[in-house]
């Protein structure tokens, strides 16, 4: 019976998102199952799904933006992102708009960089290769640029950023990881399979999830969002983050994984759910809802991630 309270809890959710992911992930139910496809239904005409497309331009952009990366967090890189974590359609033709404009808008910085063979921006790479996925573009030869782009900075540049005194960053380690997740089989190359070891080397070997030793600038510290359960996280992560790109690799088995699917568990609450936390609410789209919905999308996240860990989960 609690169990079935968690779950009606979060088919109670005002985000169709939220409701449709549920019946598909957590009970499992087929797509043409007509519950699903009234969520799916109330995805597109209700929600945040539409008032965020709503903004979009006939190009592809979002309508005053000052470019495709700001403002932080509703400019149209944002966006896409966004709209990809919350399960938008990729293959609506607003969404596929945007992910062409997107891979339009940075074709010459990206080339230029390859042509460069200099590291930078991981993390929008990995964001855009995850979104571009999403809108089913894997046959645009500009995805393949992208893919380029990151087995080099996880194999030649080993995860080095600029905005990290140019040490390796564990935030675009797992950004670069939940975008290959997604990638179909033809396009995981031997390069592609060499640059996600590398990832699940430095973040669970190298390093600690929990401890989070990760290399920072001289004297920085580990900032806080990585002990919060978060969403959205744009190009940061967290602990919670990096499970789910672990999830989405079948890699949750890693012995490295093991204390922070642990850590997970023992952050869920008596009523079976879990608090989240919001921190870029105020700059983001206000249409995702209150803390309740936070909790809800964390809840969610958390529950899959358990489940596919063959614990627990549900």
């Amino acid at each position: 019976m609690q169990d079935l309270g968690f779950t009606q809890w979060l088919l109670d959710a005002q985000t169709p998102s939220i409701r449709y992911l549920t019946l598909r992930h957590l009970l499992r139910l087929p797509e043409l199952d007509s519950q699903v496809q009234e969520a799916r239904l109330a995805m597109k005409n209700s929600g945040p799904i539409p008032a965020i497309l709503a903004g979009q331009t006939r190009i592809g952009s979002w309508a005053g933006e000052h470019s495709y990366y700001t403002p932080k967090f509703t400019s149209t890189h944002w966006s896409m992102l966004l709209l990809t974590e919350i399960g938008a359609d990729g293959t609506n033709s607003h969404m596929r708009r945007g992910a062409l404009f997107m891979l339009g808008e940075t074709w010459d910085m990206l080339q230029e960089r390859l042509e460069r063979k200099t590291h930078s921006w991981t993390c929008l790479w990995a964001n855009m290769l995850r979104y571009t996925l999403h809108c089913k573009l894997d046959d645009d030869p500009r995805l393949r640029a992208i893919l380029e782009a990151l087995v080099f900075d996880a194999t030649k540049a080993e995860w080095r950023c600029e905005y990290n005194d140019d040490r390796p960053c564990a935030w675009g380690a797992a950004r670069t990881l939940w975008g290959l997740a997604a990638l179909p089989e033809h396009l995981r190359t031997p390069e592609v399979e060499t640059a996600v070891q590398s990832g699940l080397n430095f973040l669970l070997e190298e390093h600690n999830l929990l401890e989070a030793n990760y290399p920072h600038p001289k004297g920085g510290k580990t900032h806080d969002l990585w002990f919060r359960l978060n969403f959205p996280l744009f190009y940061q992560a967290d602990i919670l983050f990096v499970l789910r790109a672990l999830a989405n690799l079948g890699a949750l088995n890693h012995p490295g994984a093991q204390p922070a699917l642990e850590w997970l568990r023992e952050r869920r609450m008596k009523n079976l759910r879990w608090r989240g936390a919001s921190p870029f609410r105020k700059r983001t789209w206000v249409v995702l809802g209150d803390l309740q919905e936070t909790n809800r999308w964390v809840t969610l996240q958390a529950a899959r991630i358990l489940r596919a860990s063959n614990k627990k989960g549900k």
